[in-house]
């Protein structure tokens, strides 16, 4: 990937996409070892993870994941996922983060050269161009690997650089986390 080390470089990961890109290709992604490996490449300015939350449970699966997060060097951004019931009686949660990802970017773009955005998500093609504009460097980080790509291919274009996630499983991934048998 070419980061020039001199850059300063910001992380802006799209949480719900990165953990299904990184589902889908059958890895776990080790948040220690991305910051050291992107700490490595150049002066990294800040790493923001975006996630939307159920706040009415009493144990969500991904809050030992932002707590540690949020000690270890990564600026976390939540808000609450809101709930719903659709047409067919189902309950679905959505929780969608690009408005606050895309507002952080660009007020943080005075302070960064280079933009690494983890997401395939096309909504992004909009936030890439613009931060193009303003003479950022773009990386985005997905997948092409998967049956069906993770990424659109709107956003692939419109990025200076693709990073596939099943490239930089190599240095950041592990195995999936071994889970107890649900008992019956």
């Amino acid at each position: 990937m070419p980061i020039d080390p001199r850059e300063k470089i910001a992380l802006f990961i799209d949480g719900a996409n990165l953990y299904a890109t990184s589902r889908a290709i059958g890895i776990d992604i080790d948040y220690r070892k991305l910051l050291s490996e992107f700490s490595a490449k150049a002066y990294l300015l800040r790493a923001n993870y975006y996630t939307a939350l159920v706040e009415d449970q009493e144990y969500s699966s991904i809050r030992p994941l932002i707590d540690w997060l949020d000690y270890n060097g990564y600026t976390v951004v939540t808000k609450p996922a809101k709930e719903f019931t659709d047409a067919m009686g189902r309950r679905k949660v959505k929780g969608n983060m690009d408005i606050e990802l895309t507002v952080d970017a660009l007020e943080q773009a005075p302070f960064y050269d280079h933009m690494v955005l983890f997401s395939g998500d096309g909504d992004f093609t909009a936030l890439v161009a613009a931060l193009q504009r303003k003479g950022k460097r773009v990386t985005v980080v997905s997948t092409l690997t998967t049956t069906t790509p993770m990424i659109s291919d709107d956003l692939r274009r419109q990025a200076d650089f693709f990073l596939d996630v099943a490239e930089l499983a190599k240095t950041v991934g592990r195995p999936p986390a071994q889970r107890p048998p649900v008992e019956t």
